[in-house]
């Protein structure tokens, strides 16, 4: 069993195969692919377009569109105000326990839909701050990674400088991230929070989730999960491994829409004892007295401050049921069959032309995506968006395949992954003044 409780990958697709048979394995493994029928829920999927940035922004499912706009002529323009009367003031937290029990394995009551991500990391990581330093006013460091996405390292900041705490910082390899042993390192008496995120938005590197979480506890401190990465392609257990906090956004893996409202796990004896800092009405104990004074509501709701964004909630609902039918290990089987064909067809194709794979070979270590790093990669990523290829971008000389296990095959894998190819080639012929 491995560490993340998944059968472990053999690295490769098997024997080194051939340039002429790459091709025919993709059509076979599109074939016998159980998830391949999922695909055709997505808009654009049946184009020629080679989507490789669904870990950026998903495909909308078809029946999403249909949703979104039923609900807006039959429950918004039908109902009106009408509508809070019925559904839309317990939809918040209906998703987030499907979220909950669909994605990352937590019982019902703690995980809620809510604002973006960067406000709820903001609101989590504050609460935990608080609460710790209230504890043991000794308790003044917040630990992170030099590597840590951009907004939860923002966010640090600045609760650093508005709580007199210390970032205490971690530096690690930028092909992995934080290791336990890095962790165990600097965890300790004046710990107050932990953050680290569960797949790592350059490398892909899959934190060991069960071991980190069990140093944080170790050395008193609280740990905050970012999922933004993961959820909806690897699977996460929440309650098992004793998670305390955790956020993720809905945009990616789960198709929420650009934009669409992240989610906020808080676990159950925790949630009595964090006092959210941004109190709004939404989260006050008696919604509509108006009253004097702010009185937090019992469990998940006190963390929510404003008017939920109803309509932006609605589209990720059909990626939901995706999830719920198939379940989370055989996506995250697809994931790991789609990324080791990705890294099968870049040594084959793109090492001898320089490409290095930046991303874990171990399939425990990696997550739903795979970053190619040569120095070349800026020029040729905005090349291919000219062919209809779309990978990402990521200093330092990173392309960032981003294969989503509900919408992306095989052959698409294969054609971007020719097409990259080609554009790299174009690309140093022209350097060498060969073009």
């Amino acid at each position: 069993m491995a560490r993340h409780g998944t059968t472990r990958a053999h690295r490769g697709t098997g024997a080194q195969l051939t340039m002429d048979s790459l091709l025919a394995y993709a059509r076979r493994q599109d074939r016998a692919d159980g998830l391949a029928h999922l695909r055709t829920r997505f808009v654009g999927a049946d184009t020629e377009l080679v989507y490789f940035d669904g870990n950026s922004l998903g495909r909308p499912p078809v029946a999403a569109i249909e949703r979104v706009e039923r609900f807006m002529r039959e429950e918004w323009g039908g109902r009106l105000i009408r509508g809070w009367d019925e559904s839309w003031l317990q939809l918040p937290y209906e998703i987030g326990d499907r979220i909950g029990r669909a994605v990352i394995e937590a019982k019902a009551g703690q995980t809620v839909i809510g604002d973006s991500t960067t406000v709820l990391l903001y609101k989590l990581a504050r609460a935990a701050v608080d609460a710790q330093v209230a504890r043991d006013p000794q308790r003044r460091e917040i630990v992170v990674d030099r590597d840590n996405f951009p907004t939860d390292r923002y966010v640090l900041e600045g609760i650093a400088h508005e709580t007199g705490c210390r970032l205490r910082w971690i530096d690690v390899d930028l092909e992995r991230g934080v290791t336990p042993e890095q962790l165990a390192e600097v965890a300790g008496p004046h710990t107050a929070l932990v953050v680290v995120n569960h797949v790592s938005y350059r490398s892909a590197y899959l934190a060991d989730a069960p071991e980190l979480t069990r140093i944080a506890h170790d050395a008193g401190a609280l740990i905050l999960w970012d999922l933004c990465h993961s959820a909806g392609s690897v699977p996460v257990h929440a309650d098992r491994w004793e998670f305390d906090l955790a956020v993720g956004c809905t945009y990616k893996y789960l198709n929420g829409g650009p934009g669409s409202p992240a989610f906020a796990y808080v676990r159950d004896d925790l949630q009595q004892a964090l006092r959210q800092p941004i109190q709004g009405w939404f989260g006050t104990a008696d919604l509509f007295a108006m009253g004097p004074e702010y009185v937090p509501a019992p469990g998940i709701r006190r963390f929510v401050s404003g008017t939920s964004p109803i309509t932006a909630m609605i589209a990720m609902q059909e990626t939901l049921a995706m999830i719920e039918d198939v379940g989370m290990a055989a996506i995250r089987a697809k994931s790991i069959a789609l990324t080791e064909y990705a890294i099968e067809l870049a040594d084959q194709w793109l090492a001898p032309l320089g490409v290095v794979v930046g991303s874990p070979r171990d399939a425990e270590e990696r997550g739903g995506h795979v970053i190619l790093q040569h120095d070349a990669m800026r020029e040729v990523t905005a090349r291919l968006w000219q062919r209809d290829v779309i990978p990402d971008y990521r200093d330092v000389g990173g392309l960032r395949v981003g294969l989503a296990p509900l919408s992306t095959s095989f052959e698409e894998v294969h054609r971007g992954l020719d097409a990259t190819r080609e554009v790299l080639r174009e690309v140093l012929a022209e350097r060498a003044g060969l073009g």
